[in-house]
């Protein structure tokens, strides 16, 4: 039995006309049993009361360490026993300034009672992952919103040439240093290690001397944070402890297997665009690189994804964003703020489209 997963938005099946930017055309249903009009709009402890209600019993097992899914129900006693309710997972991607995408996805669920009980993140998608951990509501992601801002103000990679010639001299491996969005994380991020935020959340981070993918979930926040946004070329490699780690989408790019694991049933995959966006074969040589990334990336998502249990539903959120081309030079314009507000709202406004057609 294959896994319940919807991919963008809701097909022409539920719709009477079909989305002006809808990504993947295969079915949006499969497998699974529960509608999520059950569930979807209700908060926490009413979500864990009606799936209960529902169930035969509530089972009750011995309780496992780091398990997401035991005890983490508002209202729920540390009574040692897990309760057979849904797990919602944000999982979160990397892409850069597009990740401002992810901030709009996120206003939706929370603003449509979507909450999550455990957070991963990659990339761009470790910081609004830790944002939205630390503070999972509306509001906090408004502030989320303004840190967005603060990164286009306080020139995290907006800097002159000669300044950028004089941080490859510095660092011999990169165009910007990493210290300035180090003090911004530190200043705005409401929280500064792992156990300090409201839902347990996770960032991925490629090691370099083992050339595996390394999770941080506990400890300081601030510097697995900027290991897994260090993209190559772009900020150095971050040291934590007797290791290097350069960007977690070298690795693991949408952590959805992460997730799985961690125990969600319920997966919210909030991404940047880039799914969306039709692969062509290279007619330039600068293409090249791209394209190849690019199918190395979705080749881990689309194979984490067939491997998803049918017990498991997954949600590909929309970004709005009109179809468009892959190769393109603004997928490459990484220092491109101008737009951020926007990306936020179309985002928002597409998910929430999104939300309100689900069966």
């Amino acid at each position: 039995m294959l896994p319940r997963y919807y991919l963008g938005r809701i097909r022409s099946s539920i719709r009477t006309t079909p989305s002006p930017h809808s990504p993947l055309d295969r079915p949006v249903v499969r497998g699974g049993q529960r509608k999520l009009q059950d569930f979807a709009r209700l908060p926490p402890t009413a979500t864990a009361e009606l799936l209960e209600r529902e169930s035969d019993s509530a089972r009750q097992q011995p309780p496992t360490a780091g398990n997401p899914q035991q005890n983490r129900r508002g209202g729920r006693p540390s009574s040692g026993y897990s309760y057979a309710v849904t797990c919602n997972a944000f999982v979160l991607g990397g892409g850069g300034v597009l990740g401002v995408a992810e901030v709009g996805m996120a206003r939706a669920l929370l603003e449509a009672g979507v909450r999550p009980d455990l957070v991963c993140g990659t990339s761009v998608g470790a910081i609004n992952g830790a944002a939205i951990a630390a503070d999972p509501t509306p509001e906090g992601v408004k502030r989320l919103l303004t840190l967005w801002d603060a990164l286009a103000d306080d020139g995290v990679l907006d800097s002159s040439l000669i300044r950028r010639v004089a941080e490859v001299m510095r660092h011999r491996t990169s165009l910007h240093g990493n210290d300035t969005l180090r003090r911004l994380l530190r200043d705005r991020l409401p929280a500064q290690n792992f156990e300090d935020l409201t839902v347990p959340f996770e960032c991925v981070a490629a090691s370099i001397e083992r050339a595996r993918e390394h999770w941080f979930s506990s400890g300081d926040l601030i510097e697995p944070i900027l290991a897994s946004c260090a993209l190559p070329g772009v900020f150095p490699p971050v040291r934590i402890g007797d290791e290097h780690f350069l960007d977690g989408g070298l690795v693991n790019s949408i952590p959805l297997e992460r997730a799985v694991a961690r125990g969600a049933d319920t997966i919210w995959v909030l991404h940047v665009g880039r799914l969306e966006e039709e692969l062509a074969a290279p007619r330039f040589l600068w293409q090249v690189a791209f394209v190849s990334f690019e199918i190395s990336r979705r080749h881990r998502f689309h194979a984490d994804l067939d491997r998803v249990g049918s017990e498991v539903t997954v949600h590909v959120l929309p970004t709005g964003m009109p179809q468009r081309p892959a190769a393109t030079w603004s997928n490459l314009r990484y220092r491109d703020t101008g737009r951020i507000a926007r990306r936020a709202e179309l985002a928002y406004d597409a998910t929430r489209e999104y939300l309100e057609a689900l069966p």
